[in-house]
C-alpha cells in the first residue's frame, strides 16, 4: 500500500488547501485535483534527481502548500520524510539529519515572521546538510546555491508522470523527533498504518467531515503537521494554512474568512489572543470545534475561547504522542465537554491508570497512564534506542494481566467518568516530603493577577538536602513584578490553597519562558539553567 492514494478520494475539484500569507488579507485556494499534480511533481522530480526507495528526505521549512506537496511526494515516491521543526538551529538541524541518515533535504530560502526575515538555506548549510532543495520566499533567492544543490522549480519541472510506490504496509514512511525535553530526542518512524490512526482520531473525535475546513496552527517537525495533513486529506476535508504568525489578529481573521469549522489550539496560543486583544470585538461564526493539545490547557483561557463562538463550540482536549501517531484520552461531541478535561479513551485505545502505590485508581485518585497493546499507530521500532525498554521494560502486568506499555503522562479519575491531566510523571518534585506535580503548583500560583504565565521547577541544591521550588514568572502585560514581593505572595497563597510545607525558595522573573518547536514547556533546560 501507499497511504497518499487514501489522500486523494475526494472530488478533485474540491479544495484541498486555503492558504494566506501574513501581510495578506488574499486567500489561495487549491483544488485536491491541483495538490495531487504537485505530488506527482514532486515524486516524479526526486527520482529525476538521483533519489531511491527508501532514501530518508529531510523537511525543514514551515507549514506551507509547498510543504504539503513535498510531504506526500516524498512517501509516494517511496521515500520517507524526516520532520524537522523549522525553528531548530543549525546544530539541532545537523542532529537530527545524522540520526535520521537523512540523503536530502528540503528547505525554504529565508521565512518571514512577525514582519523579520529569517534565514533557512543558510542553517541548512551550516549543518551540513545533504543535497538541498530550496524554495525561494520570493520570487528569486536571496543567495547562490551550493554546487549540487537545486531550486524547488528546478525538482518540480516535469510531466508529473510518476510511479506509484507502493509496498510493505509497515515501511516506514516519515520519522519525527520527540520533543527533546528529556535530553537525545527520540527517532521514531511512522509506518504506512500510522496515518489511519490520525484520520480516525480526526473524523471520531475532532468530528471532521467530508468539507470540512481545518485549521491548526503547527508545524512538519511536530506530529499535529502530519497529523493535520492526514486526518484533513483522508477525511476529505479542506487544510487551512497561515503562512505567519499565528499569534495575533491577522490569524484570528484569517480563520474566519477561511471559514475554519475545526480549529485546533495549543494553551499558549489561547493565553496570547486573550492577553493581546486579537478577538476583542470579533466572534468566530464558522468554528463548531476546538481542540487543545500540546500542554495541559487552563479552564478560564478556554471558557473566553468559548465565549469567541458565544459558547457554541466545545474544546475537545486532545493527549497522546508521536510514538501513538495521535491521542490516547481525549473527547468526543457526544459527551459533556468541559475545559481543561477529558471524557474518554481514544477510540481503539484501552489504558490503566496506576498510583504510586501500585494499585489500579479508583475515583478521585491521580497515577501514570500505561497503554494496553495493541492498537493502531503504536510504534514498533526507534532509530536510536531499544525500544522495548523504552516503553515495557519494568512495567507491571494490567488489570487482567494485560502487558502494559509506558508512556508517562499523570492523570488523575475524576468523578462523572471525567479525567484530569496532572502533567508528565517526570514533572513532579518532592517538597517537604510530598510529592506534586508542577502543573498543581502552576494552576494555583498563576491565579496571581501579575502573573501572565509561569514554571514551577524543582531544583537540587548544590550541596545537596532537600528539592527546592523555583518559579519561573512571565508577568501580565503593564505588571510590574518585584521578585521578593511575588515570593512573599505565593508562599502565602502556596500555604492558603495547596500546604503550608510548599515554600517557594526563589521567584526569577522571565520575559518568555522557553519552549520546545511543538510549544511544549522545557522545565528541563530551567533546570540545568539554574
Amino acid at each position: 500500500m501507499n497511504i497518499v492514494d487514501s489522500c486523494f478520494s475526494a472530488p478533485a475539484e474540491r479544495p484541498a488547501v486555503v492558504t494566506r500569507k501574513e501581510g495578506s488579507t488574499e486567500l489561495a485556494v487549491t483544488t485536491y485535483g491541483q495538490l495531487e499534480e504537485q505530488v506527482n511533481r514532486v515524486a516524479k522530480g526526486l527520482t529525476d534527481h538521483g533519489f531511491s526507495v527508501g532514501d530518508r528526505i529531510a523537511l525543514y521549512m514551515p507549514m506551507t502548500l509547498e510543504c504539503v506537496a513535498a510531504y506526500l511526494g516524498i512517501i509516494r515516491a517511496g521515500c520517507c520524510a524526516v520532520s524537522i521543526a523549522d525553528s531548530f538551529s543549525s546544530e539541532e538541524l545537523g542532529k537530527r539529519l545524522e540520526l535520521a541518515g537523512a540523503k536530502g533535504l528540503i528547505t525554504v530560502d529565508t521565512q518571514t515572521r512577525c514582519g523579520k526575515k529569517l534565514p533557512m538555506y543558510s542553517k541548512a548549510v551550516e549543518a551540513g546538510a545533504p543535497k538541498a532543495v530550496v524554495i525561494p520566499e520570493g520570487s528569486e533567492l536571496s543567495d547562490s546555491l551550493r554546487e549540487g544543490d537545486l531550486t524547488w522549480q528546478q525538482l518540480v519541472d516535469n510531466d508529473g508522470n510518476c510511479e506509484k510506490i507502493t509496498g510493505d504496509p509497515y515501511q516506514p514512511v516519515n520519522i519525527l523527533f520527540s520533543s527533546g525535553t528529556t535530553g537525545t530526542p527520540k527517532a521514531i518512524p511512522w509506518n504506512h498504518l500510522t496515518p489511519i490512526k490520525a484520520a480516525m482520531d480526526g473524523h471520531l473525535h475532532q468530528d471532521i467531515r467530508p468539507g470540512e475546513v481545518v485549521a491548526w496552527p503547527t508545524n512538519i517537525g511536530w506530529m499535529m503537521g502530519p497529523w493535520l495533513i492526514f486526518a484533513s486529506l483522508i477525511n476529505k476535508a479542506t487544510i487551512a494554512l497561515f503562512e505567519g504568525n499565528p499569534g495575533g489578529q491577522e490569524f484570528t481573521d484569517f480563520v474566519e474568512d477561511a471559514n475554519v469549522s475545526m480549529l485546533g489550539v495549543v494553551p499558549a496560543l489561547v493565553k496570547a489572543w486573550k492577553a493581546n486583544g486579537s478577538m476583542k470585538s470579533n466572534r468566530w461564526s464558522s468554528v463548531r470545534v476546538f481542540s487543545s493539545t500540546g500542554e495541559p490547557s487552563n479552564r478560564k483561557d478556554y471558557l473566553w475561547l468559548m465565549s469567541r463562538t458565544d459558547y457554541r463550540a466545545p474544546v475537545i482536549e486532545y493527549l497522546g504522542g508521536t510514538e501513538i501517531g495521535g491521542g490516547h484520552i481525549t473527547g468526543t461531541l457526544l459527551q459533556p465537554a468541559s475545559p481543561s478535561t477529558f471524557t474518554t479513551m481514544a477510540l481503539g485505545i484501552d489504558s490503566a491508570i496506576v498510583t504510586d502505590d501500585g494499585e489500579f485508581a479508583s475515583e478521585n485518585e491521580a497515577g501514570e497512564l500505561f497503554l494496553i497493546p495493541p492498537s493502531i499507530g503504536l510504534s514498533q521500532t526507534l532509530l536510536n534506542a531499544d525500544h522495548e525498554d523504552v516503553y515495557y521494560q519494568g512495567c507491571s502486568a494490567g488489570p487482567a494481566g494485560e502487558v502494559l506499555r509506558r508512556h508517562g503522562d499523570r492523570i488523575r479519575k475524576l468523578s462523572q467518568g471525567f479525567y484530569k491531566v496532572e502533567g508528565r510523571m517526570d514533572d513532579t518534585m518532592n517538597l517537604g516530603g510530598i510529592k506534586v506535580g508542577s502543573l498543581e503548583l502552576e494552576r494555583v500560583l498563576e491565579t496571581h493577577p501579575d502573573i501572565g504565565e509561569c514554571a514551577a521547577v524543582g531544583v537540587a541544591p548544590p550541596d545537596g538536602g532537600a528539592e527546592q521550588l523555583v518559579v519561573y514568572v512571565v508577568p501580565s502585560p503593564a505588571a510590574d513584578v518585584q521578585a521578593d514581593r511575588m515570593k512573599t505572595d505565593l508562599d502565602r497563597e502556596l500555604s492558603r490553597s495547596m500546604n503550608p510545607l510548599f515554600r517557594v525558595s526563589e521567584v526569577i522573573v522571565m520575559d518568555q519562558l522557553p519552549r520546545t518547536a511543538s510549544n511544549k514547556l522545557m522545565r528541563r533546560k530551567l533546570q540545568e539553567s539554574h
